[in-house]
This record gives structure tokens, sequence and C-alpha cells, in this order.
């Protein structure tokens, strides 16, 4: 856990994470993952690294931002779901959050930690990230039609 100046603390303990307010963040708020099931937000904090950020408070704090990666702790990562709480955007939270991720996967000396963001370029930035220097290299599946997700019969 880290405590910053202002009181507010970041933490990877997925116990900590408010469940109800991340997917109610997701689900209704972030464009990439609105409409998202309850069960699906469950099963990927469960299935992911994940960071909280909490208000200082004696009863462990209001989650007030969140960021999941998912990672083999070994050759790459995906950061992703980062969340901040509109009260609380414009004070360095999706920064301080941004950098707390490169710091705590540092150790692991991964070949590549990505992300895709529309309108934080700026953010992700101050902690070290950079445009893809050949996206002509990435590919993607996205979206797939139902019937490409239902087993052959």
């Amino acid at each position: 856990m880290i405590t910053r100046a202002d009181g507010l603390t970041l933490d990877t303990d997925p116990a900590r994470i408010d469940l109800a307010r991340v997917h109610t963040w997701l689900s209704t708020d972030a464009f990439w993952a609105l409409g998202r099931s309850r069960e699906t937000t469950a099963l990927s904090i469960a299935n992911s690294l994940v960071f909280g950020v909490y208000s200082p408070d004696a009863a462990g704090g209001e989650q007030l931002a969140f960021a999941r990666v998912v990672t083999d702790y070994a050759t790459f990562g995906w950061l992703c779901d980062v969340y901040v709480a509109p009260e609380v955007r414009g004070k360095g939270i999706g920064t301080w959050l941004a950098e707390a991720v490169v710091a705590e996967l540092a150790p692991y000396h991964l070949k590549r930690l990505m992300l895709a963001t529309v309108d934080a370029h700026e953010v992700y930035a101050r902690a070290g990230f950079q445009t893809v220097p050949d996206e002509g290299r990435l590919m993607i599946i996205f979206n797939p039609p139902a019937e490409a997700a239902e087993a052959p019969s």
C-alpha cells in the first residue's frame, strides 16, 4: 500500500476492491465497457492484478479509482479498465495510478506493457508510455459476430 501526501492510498489488494462501485463505473460511464455485466466485471477482477485508490478514512476509505492489468508476469501486460471517479478527476490520480502500475511491474522486466486510450495520452505519457512505433504490426479481433462465438454443431 502506498499513501500520498494528501492521504489517498493506493492498494493492490483485490479484497479491497468495491465490486459494486467498479461495476457501476465501468458499465454505465466507461465507453469501452458500457453494459458489461457484473459477472464479467467480477471475473475480470479475479483474473487480473488490480489497483484501487482510496480516500483517507480510518474505516478503510471510499474507492475513488480503479485499474487492472492482465499479465503473465514474464513477458507481457495489458493495462485496462482505468477509471477515476468524476468528482476527483484533475488531481493527478490517473497519473499516480499509471505510475504505480509501471512501478509494480518493473521487477518483472516485461518486454511489453501496453494499453489503449482515446483521450488520456498525456496522462500515460507521464508514466512512460509512448505511442506504438509500428502500429501496422498490431492486429486485433474486435467484437466478433455472435455466430463466430458459437460452438460448432
